[in-house]
C-alpha cells in the first residue's frame, strides 16, 4: 500500500505550515504572572499549551492535506482452489442398459468426488437441469426425456468463465437428440469422458420419424410419411398401420433385406373432422425386439375449414381474369369464386345472401350498369374489395364506392402508363430492386385524367408515361376505412405476367406484389375484447403450458385484475377447469403435468358488465426422442476427450480416472487485484480527525480556555 498525488508533493510543507500558523495564532505565548510566582502561557501552563497547539496543528495540517486528494494504490491477493465439475447425463437412455451398471459406474464417481475434495479442490456435479446438492450421487433420477451434450457443456463454459475450472469429467452414454455435437464446441477445460451404455446395436425395430403437414384443409387429402429402421430381422416383413381415434385407416406391409434396413411408407388421407386431429403411426411389434417404445409415434394435424372466399366479378371475359386467378391459386388459404356478367355463355351471378371474404371487381362498376346494382349488396357489408379499371369502368359509381382515390376523366380516354414503385411505402416487405422490373414491362391502360387521393390513402406503385414519372397513383390502397380498399388503375396485368416470364423465366415479382396487396387487405382484424392463448401451439410433455392473457375495455385500454375462468378438455372428454387473475404485472398463467393429446380450451371472463370468451386449442407432444437410439456412441465421447486433452474412460475403468486425477497437480490460482482509492473516502479516518478535535475543545474547556 502506498501514496500517489495527484498534486505536487510540495504541497505537504505548505499543509504543515497551514497548521502550524493555526496552532501558533490559537496558542501564542502570552507570559503572564500567578500566585505564587508560577507563569501561565495563554492562560494555560506550558506543557498543557503546547499539547493542544501540538493537537490543533495536527487537525489543521491533516484536514490540508486531505484537500490534496491523495490516492491509496492496494495490491489484493485472492487464492482460488481448482475446480472440476462432473458433468452427469441424467437421460432416460442411460439406464436403459440396466441400473445396477450404472450404480457401478456412479459409486466410482463418488470415490472421485470425495478424494478431490479431500485434496482441497472444489467438486460441483451438474446434470441437465439444476445442480445436484445430494450427497450420493447413485440417487440421482435417469428421467430427462431429451438429451443436449453441447449445451450442458456450453452452460458450464458460461458459468465458469474466469474462473479455475481444470477439468470437466463427462458420464454419458454419447446420444445426443437435441443440440450440435459436442465436439463442433471449443472449451476452455480438459473434458474427461465416461462411457455408459452398451455399443451393440440392439436387435429391434425403430419408428424413426413421421413426416406430416401441420396444417390441413377440411376435405383434402394429405399424406403421413413413415421412416422405419430394422437391425437383426433381415428375411422378415413388418407392417405399419395408421390410426385415428381407434379406428384404423390404412396399412402398408415392409420387408427387411439386409442386416440394417431403413423403409419408407406413405399413407394418404383425408381430413374429415376440423380441429386438432390425433393420428397414431404403428409398426407392429415383432418377435424378440429389444423395445417397444419406439415403434409407435403420434401426430398432430390442425385440420381447419379456413380457407379465405373471393369472389372474382368480371363485366366480360378478359386475359386479366385468368391471371388473377393463376396468382390466387398459388395461395391454397383461397378459395376463389370466379362470375362473368356479360359474354357467350354469360354466367350466372353469384348468390347475393353468400357471404366472402374478399371482392375483386373487374371493369365493375361498368357503364353499362349490368353489375352495379350486385356489387352494392357486397359493398354495404364493407367486404375487403379490390377495383380493377378499365375501359368499361364507370368512374362516377367507382368515385362513390371506394376510399382511396377519385378521378376525374372522361369516357374513352386512356393512358398507356408503367408502374414505378414508391419508396415511402412501408406496410408491406417489399423489396425495391425487383420493382425495378416494372419499368421493362408493357404498359397498362389506365384512365387519362386528374388522380386525387382520399385521406388515409398510400400509393404503391406511381403512374410513368414514357419517361415521364407522374403523381398518379397506378396502385393504392387504404386500410384505414372500415372497408379496406385498393385500386389497381389499369388493365393489362396478364401482359405483367407474360414479359417478366419472357425476361427472367420466372412469375415471381409481379405475383408477390399483387398477392401481398390482397392478403394486407383482406386480413381479419382482432376486435375480442378477451383474449386467452398458449404461447405455442404445441408443447412437449412434462414443460409447462404457458397462456397469455389480454382484456381490453371498449376503447380498447388493456385492463387487469378481472377473473378468468379456464376449462381445458382433452380428448376423451375431460375437462380440467382453473381460476386465476391477471395483473399488469404478470399476464400469465401456467399449468404443469399436462398428459400428451390434442386439448380444446375456453376462457371466460366479465369484461365491461359483459361476459366474453376466447377459445382455442393446442398440443402436448410425447416426442420418445430417448426411446429411437438405445446404441451408445463411444466414438463421439473418445473424439471429444481427444479434441480438450482429456482420456476417455469405460464404466469399468472408473479407478484409472481416480488415480489420474487424484495424481495430477491441482495448483490453486492466484488472481492479484490493483484497487485505487481515495484516501478521503475512508471513514474512519473522519472519526479519527472528530476525536482529536474533541479531545482539543474539551481540555480547553477544562482549563477554562474559550
Amino acid at each position: 500500500m502506498n501514496f500517489i498525488f495527484q498534486t505536487s508533493p510540495w504541497w505537504i510543507l505548505v499543509c504543515l505550515l497551514v497548521g502550524a500558523a493555526y496552532a501558533f495564532a490559537m496558542y501564542q505565548p502570552l507570559p503572564r504572572l500567578m500566585a505564587g510566582g508560577s507563569t501561565t502561557v495563554g492562560g494555560f501552563d506550558k506543557r498543557t499549551t503546547y499539547g493542544l497547539a501540538a493537537l490543533r496543528f495536527v487537525i489543521v495540517s491533516f484536514l490540508c492535506f486531505l484537500l490534496l486528494n491523495p490516492l491509496i494504490r492496494s495490491l489484493r491477493t485472492l487464492t482460488e482452489k481448482p475446480k472440476v465439475v462432473l458433468a452427469v447425463d441424467n437421460s432416460e437412455s442411460v439406464a436403459a442398459a440396466g441400473r445396477p451398471a450404472l450404480n457401478q459406474a456412479l459409486t466410482g464417481l463418488q470415490t472421485l468426488r470425495q478424494q478431490l475434495a479431500d485434496k482441497g479442490l472444489d467438486v460441483a456435479v451438474r446434470t441437465f437441469g439444476d445442480t445436484v446438492t445430494e450427497s450420493d450421487l447413485t440417487q440421482i433420477p435417469f428421467t430427462q426425456r431429451t438429451t443436449d451434450l453441447s449445451g450442458l457443456l456450453s452452460r458450464i463454459r458460461s458459468d465458469y468463465e474466469g474462473r479455475n475450472l481444470t477439468d470437466v469429467v463427462l458420464v454419458s452414454d454419447g446420444i445426443f437428440n437435441q443440440g450440435l455435437s459436442p465436439t463442433f464446441g471449443q472449451y476452455p477445460f480438459t473434458v474427461q469422458t465416461v462411457g455408459l451404455g452398451d455399443t451393440v446395436a440392439k436387435r429391434d425395430v425403430q419408428l424413426r420419424g413421421v413426416i406430416a403437414n401441420r396444417i390441413a384443409y377440411l376435405g383434402n387429402q394429405f399424406p403421413v410419411q413413415a421412416e422405419i429402421v430394422s437391425n437383426g430381422f433381415q428375411g422378415r416383413s413388418a407392417t405399419v398401420v395408421l390410426r385415428q381415434n381407434g379406428r384404423e385407416l390404412g396399412r402398408q406391409s415392409i420387408s427387411f433385406g439386409k442386416s440394417d434396413t431403413f423403409n419408407q411408407v406413405t399413407f394418404t388421407t383425408t381430413a374429415t373432422q376440423k380441429g386438432v386431429q390425433h393420428y397414431v403411426v404403428e409398426v407392429l411389434p415383432q418377435p424378440g425386439e429389444f423395445s417397444t417404445r419406439n415403434n409407435r409415434q403420434d401426430v398432430y394435424l390442425d385440420v381447419i375449414d379456413g380457407k379465405e372466399k373471393v369472389l372474382l366479378l368480371a363485366l366480360a371475359p378478359h386475359p386479366d381474369i385468368k391471371a388473377i386467378r393463376n396468382i390466387l391459386e398459388r395461395n391454397q388459404n383461397y378459395e376463389l369464386d370466379i362470375r362473368i356478367l356479360t359474354g357467350t355463355p354469360a354466367e350466372a351471378p353469384p348468390l347475393p345472401d353468400k357471404v366472402y371474404d374478399l371482392l375483386i371487381l373487374h371493369q365493375i362498376p361498368d357503364n353499362g350498369g349490368v353489375g352495379n346494382q350486385l356489387v352494392q349488396k357486397y359493398l354495404v357489408r364493407n367486404t375487403p374489395t379490390l377495383f380493377v379499371l378499365g375501359n368499361q369502368s364507370a368512374l362516377g359509381p367507382f368515385n362513390t364506392s371506394n376510399s382511396v382515390l377519385q378521378i376525374a376523366a372522361q369516357a374513352n380516354q386512356s393512358d398507356k402508363v408503367t408502374g414505378v414503385f414508391n419508396p415511402e411505402f412501408k406496410q408491406l416487405n417489399l423489396d425495391a430492386a425487383k420493382l425495378d422490373i416494372l419499368s421493362k414491362l408493357p404498359p397498362l391502360l389506365a384512365p387519362y385524367g386528374e388522380f386525387r387521393l382520399q385521406p388515409g390513402s398510400e400509393v404503391v406503385l406511381w403512374q410513368q408515361v414514357g419517361s415521364v414519372r407522374t403523381t398518379k397513383p397506378l396502385l393504392a390502397l387504404n386500410v384505414t376505412s372500415p372497408r379496406k380498399t385498393a385500386v389497381l388503375a389499369g388493365e393489362g396485368l396478364w401482359g405483367w405476367r407474360l414479359e417478366e416470364y419472357a425476361l427472367t423465366d420466372k412469375q415471381e415479382v409481379v405475383d408477390e406484389l399483387l398477392q401481398k396487396v390482397i392478403q394486407l387487405i383482406s386480413v381479419k382484424e382482432d376486435r375480442r375484447k378477451l383474449r386467452v392463448y398458449p404461447i405455442r401451439n404445441e408443447f412437449v410433455a412434462g414443460e409447462k403450458v404457458i397462456f397469455e392473457t389480454e382484456m381490453y375495455n371498449d376503447i380498447y385500454e388493456e385492463v387487469f385484475d378481472k377473473p378468468v375462468r379456464l376449462e381445458i378438455s382433452d380428448e376423451k372428454g375431460v375437462t380440467r377447469s382453473f381460476n386465476y387473475t391477471p395483473t399488469a404485472a404478470n399476464r400469465r398463467f401456467e399449468i404443469s403435468r399436462l398428459p400428451q393429446g390434442a386439448y380444446r380450451f375456453r376462457a371466460t371472463a366479465n369484461v365491461n358488465n359483459r361476459s366474453e370468451q376466447s377459445a382455442g386449442q393446442f398440443v402436448v407432444r410425447d416426442l420418445q426422442l430417448e426411446a429411437i437410439n438405445t446404441t451408445a456412441d463411444h466414438g463421439m465421447l473418445r473424439q471429444l476427450a481427444q479434441q480438450s486433452g482429456g482420456q476417455f474412460y469405460t464404466a469399468n475403468r472408473i479407478d484409472d480416472l481416480v488415480r489420474n486425477l487424484g495424481s495430477r497437480p491441482h495448483p490453486a490460482r492466484l488472481t492479484s487485484t490493483e484497487e485505487m482509492n481515495e484516501l478521503i473516502n475512508w471513514r474512519w479516518l473522519f472519526f479519527l480527525v472528530l476525536t482529536l478535535a474533541s479531545v482539543e475543545w474539551g481540555l480547553r474547556k477544562f482549563y477554562g480556555g474559550y
